[in-house]
């Protein structure tokens, strides 16, 4: 991301949506002009509230309906909202004026702003992922944001809202092309059409439903009840039973971002990258490009044990922590599925897991525990620092990843690429130094998804330390280009690092 602004020339032409896609650089679009409409039409819902409540609890009383607040008649009243409304009007008409994209066959431009402007840029090779969403209100227009995620945590998207969902599409598939290295025909730029898709997930709205109620929210709501409801017959007091009202609030929170971030969930996987689409009310598709997931984080719940369902979620680079709901949703690729489900997406984000038999070893991860199936565990000498999960506390080294699993209540799996460790970190606290063992931190872009090795023979914990940084290099060395349907060059394939396994890590109780 850059905050240089793009240039134009004297006598640039600026178009209104005959064309999206500039290849001239001097060639300058708009975005839909009902968009300041659909962005600020809560200002709108105000003013009305504001001048509309009194007339309306007037056609119910003797009087009859009144004009403002402040005992204005009728004609001053309509007089005033018309001029309300019509500065607003111009304030969206000059907002939509100076509000432009350009696209290049480098960068993505947007200008905006009156008073203070704003111009934001983006280079194509380091788009991370385009989002093309759809607020309810938007969806009755037929309108949509086009949103480029780059690698910057999120803080600085480009952003063009609102264009015609079939413009949204097309364009998306214009810059997807151009990061991908194709080469789009100046005579023809607004001939390349959305590549082609193969549905891979569809998750049934009885499933995410099933998911919401066997959540952990769930869980939540018994505890509170019960603590509430035992608080008040043991100290017989009806005052206590209010304080449910709040917890009841987050229930409800939560139970309808679950069921609005997953409602006609779906998955596929095109030439572009994986493509997700999900929403109820509020409606998103999300295209993340190949190579840029950086971390893969498979949860399993206490209860959803019963029924055999996991949650996916990844970081890529732009998205951010993913602390608000919305964030949430954009990193999960996966919202309840099946183990068969998360084998698949799996086989999507890593196409090639570094393992002869790579179900195995990923059921392995996500079910068993013990040292089987290439996982090495923590120590038995060492069981004292995790009674309950020292079995399953564990990792694994394929020649393309680095697997690392915990849990015994909440089961997780963590799926990190060699290519993507950016840094290493080795902790070793005074109970560890007793029992030699130590823990080992990745650092990757930020996300929902934190790897961490616990509790390691600390020899075995040293030698992972250097080998997955070298396993890192080596594995940037050989990856593909930025562009990723351009030619990469040939590289040799080296020799998979040899894994040196340490006697006592393997003991068995």
């Amino acid at each position: 991301m850059s905050g240089e602004p793009g240039h134009q020339k004297p006598g640039g032409q600026v178009r209104a949506d005959s064309s999206l896609i500039s290849n001239p650089d001097d060639a300058w679009s708009r975005v839909h002009i009902i968009s300041p409409l659909v962005r600020g039409w809560i200002a709108l819902a105000a003013i009305g509230f504001f001048f509309g409540r009194d007339w309306f609890e007037g056609l119910f009383s003797d009087e009859g309906p009144s004009g403002v607040p402040g005992g204005l008649g009728t004609g001053w009243a309509v007089a005033i909202v018309l001029g309300v409304v019509a500065l607003i009007a111009a304030a969206f008409l000059v907002s939509w004026y100076f509000t432009r994209y350009q696209v290049t066959e480098e960068h993505v431009r947007v200008n905006t702003g009156v008073f203070f402007r704003q111009n934001r840029q983006a280079r194509l090779d380091r788009v991370q992922a385009i989002d093309v969403v759809q607020p309810f209100l938007a969806r009755l227009f037929g309108l949509a944001e086009l949103k480029f995620e780059v690698a910057d945590a999120g803080e600085s998207a480009v952003r063009l809202a609102f264009l015609k969902l079939t413009d949204a599409h097309r364009l998306r598939a214009t810059i997807l092309a151009r990061a991908a290295g194709v080469a789009v025909d100046p005579e023809h730029p607004d001939s390349i059409q959305e590549a082609p898709e193969h549905e891979v997930v569809a998750v049934p709205a009885g499933r995410v439903i099933g998911g919401a109620v066997l959540s952990g929210t769930t869980v939540l709501l018994v505890v509170g009840a019960v603590v509430v409801v035992g608080i008040t017959v043991l100290f017989r007091t009806p005052f206590v039973a209010p304080s449910l009202i709040p917890i009841l609030l987050g229930v409800v929170g939560a139970y309808w971002s679950a069921l609005n971030t997953g409602y006609n969930f779906r998955a596929a996987l095109s030439p572009d990258g994986i493509r997700v689409r999900y929403g109820l009310l509020d409606t998103r598709s999300q295209t993340v490009p190949p190579g840029r997931v950086q971390a893969v984080g498979i949860v399993q719940s206490p209860l959803w044990r019963l029924k055999g369902w996991y949650k996916i979620t990844v970081n890529v680079a732009g998205y951010g922590a993913a602390s608000s709901s919305e964030g949430q949703a954009r990193a999960t690729l996966l919202p309840v599925g099946t183990r068969e489900e998360v084998l698949r997406i799996l086989a999507l984000v890593l196409p090639d897991p570094g393992v002869d038999d790579p179900v195995r070893v990923f059921t392995a991860g996500l079910e068993s525990q013990g040292s089987t199936d290439g996982f090495i565990t923590t120590p038995r000498r060492a069981r004292l620092l995790g009674r309950l999960s020292w079995k399953r506390n564990g990792f694994a080294v394929t020649r393309t990843a680095l697997l690392i699993r915990s849990g015994v209540l909440w089961r997780t799996l963590d799926v990190v690429p060699h290519e993507r460790t950016q840094s290493l970190s080795l902790h070793q606290g005074p109970l560890d130094r007793r029992f030699r063992v130590a823990g080992l931190h990745l650092q990757t872009t930020p996300g929902p998804v934190a790897p961490r090795i616990r509790q390691a023979d600390e020899t075995l914990a040293w030698e992972l330390f250097h080998g997955q940084a070298r396993r890192a290099a080596e594995a940037r060395r050989r990856s593909g280009p930025e562009q990723w349907l351009s030619t990469p060059e040939q590289t040799p394939e080296p020799a998979p690092p040899r894994q040196e396994e340490d006697r006592d890590s393997h003991e068995q109780p």
